[in-house]
């Protein structure tokens, strides 16, 4: 054991750390969510502000989605809580439970969340809030699935095990923790901005309402079925995809991709593979280099329009998977690179929705897919479109791997600082 610590039921902390349950150094309660059927009286215009769980980002909170009256404080249980309490979410399942927030508003709170009031001569509410973050695993041990959904409750709160220091070193390690939130929070916006200037640089080169210089001259608007022809992908279920045979393309990873296109050659291990002779497939679901891949189902509207452009130079065997709609090339009036900007326009995602069908699952065919229409320059004008827009992904890429490093150098820093092996006083 290192020399100055002790092991203890949070594990190896310094010496002169005490350990206590949460409920030792703090007051919890819970909120109230006044009734519905009086929204008039109890919501609209209401000026106190309200918290509900997905109001809680694991930071301060600012301001809350909803407001409640002064009648609804006064006929039901709500109470007012001040500035530095810390909130913990306690329904929602697991992507939920154990989301926190730290008043930065005097707020009252509904039933998902229990309020904690630390004594100020022990517990200082910063480094509480990150202590819950750094630990927010804990309450996969100790939630209860009797409900629907997992869920924590106040008394698992209160029984939560804390090590902490005295408050002045505590104010240090919320103080370091805060200086790389703000560098954070600074990125966010930064990319925020970056992607909208990228968003309306994209509106208005590929629909022709601002023309790169040296560029003039009429553009052509194409049918999709004058220059791809469509077709399904060779359908698998994701427990049968592995590490061992031919790359497979599923839909739910287009769906959750970032990127516009996938590089067979650069993805290659990361790319799931699905273990079966290629005469089996059809060469209609085999990919090739320029081919835009469509999911045919989504869950909400903005999936509808997800795409990918395939780049496989090498032509490695590559296979298009369940709920995807193959497009191939008729003609070369497309650039490869343009094809993974053409179609994310705002008039072109109306189209997908127009012809999309479905309620819980929105879903487009084949053949509705083949009814849209977009704008085509000629191929030198498209490749200097696409260029620019690269660029600025490219930009975009660098910001993204700068913010990662940044979340986990805090981990990092919560790791050693929240555990004391690292010492700040």
């Amino acid at each position: 054991m290192k020399r100055g610590y002790k092991q203890t039921e949070v594990g190896l902390i310094p010496e002169e750390w005490n350990v206590s349950q949460l409920g030792a150094l703090a007051e919890t309660s819970s909120g109230t969510t006044p009734a519905r059927a009086m929204h008039d009286r109890y919501y609209r215009n209401g000026s106190i502000a309200w918290v509900k769980t997905l109001d809680l980002g694991n930071s301060d909170l600012l301001v809350t989605s909803e407001g409640v009256t002064a009648l609804a404080l006064k006929e039901t249980c709500l109470r007012v809580y001040p500035i530095g309490t810390v909130l913990v979410a306690m329904y929602g399942g697991f992507q939920q439970i154990g989301r926190t927030g730290l008043l930065r508003i005097p707020a009252a709170v509904n039933q998902a969340i229990t309020a904690i009031q630390p004594n100020p001569d022990a517990l200082v509410s910063e480094y509480l809030l990150g202590t819950l973050n750094y630990r927010i695993g804990y309450w996969k041990r100790v939630a209860s699935s009797s409900r629907k959904d997992p869920n924590i409750t106040s008394r698992d709160i209160r029984n939560f095990p804390i090590a902490y220091p005295d408050p002045s070193e505590q104010r240090a390690i919320a103080g370091a923790l805060s200086e790389v939130d703000a560098l954070i929070g600074a990125l966010d916006q930064l990319l925020a901005k970056k992607r909208a200037l990228k968003q309306a640089a994209m509106q208005q080169l590929i629909t022709g309402h601002h023309r790169l210089p040296g560029f003039q001259g009429e553009w052509d608007t194409k049918g999709l079925d004058e220059l791809f022809t469509f077709s399904g992908g060779y359908s698998a279920s994701r427990d049968q995809l592995s590490t061992e045979g031919h790359c497979y393309l599923h839909y739910g990873d287009i769906h959750k991709s970032s990127k516009n296109f996938i590089d067979v050659q650069v993805e290659y291990q990361d790319i799931p593979k699905l273990n079966l002779p290629l005469k089996r497939v059809s060469p209609r679901s085999l990919l090739d280099d320029g081919d835009v891949v469509f999911v045919d189902a989504s869950e909400d509207d903005e999936g509808t329009s997800k795409h990918v452009v395939v780049v496989n130079k090498e032509e490695k065997p590559f296979i298009s998977g369940l709920h995807t709609i193959v497009a191939k090339s008729k003609t070369d009036e497309l650039a490869h690179s343009y094809r993974r900007y053409c179609f994310q326009t705002a008039a072109i995602r109306q189209q997908f929705l127009y012809y999309s069908v479905g309620t819980k699952v929105s879903g487009i065919s084949k053949t509705n897919i083949a009814k849209l229409a977009i704008p085509v320059p000629g191929v030198p004008e498209q490749t200097a479109i696409a260029a620019v827009l690269t660029d600025m992904d490219a930009e975009l890429a660098a910001l993204e791997e700068r913010s990662a490093k940044t979340r986990a150098l805090k981990r990092g820093m919560m790791h050693s600082l929240l555990t004391g092996r690292i010492r700040l006083v």
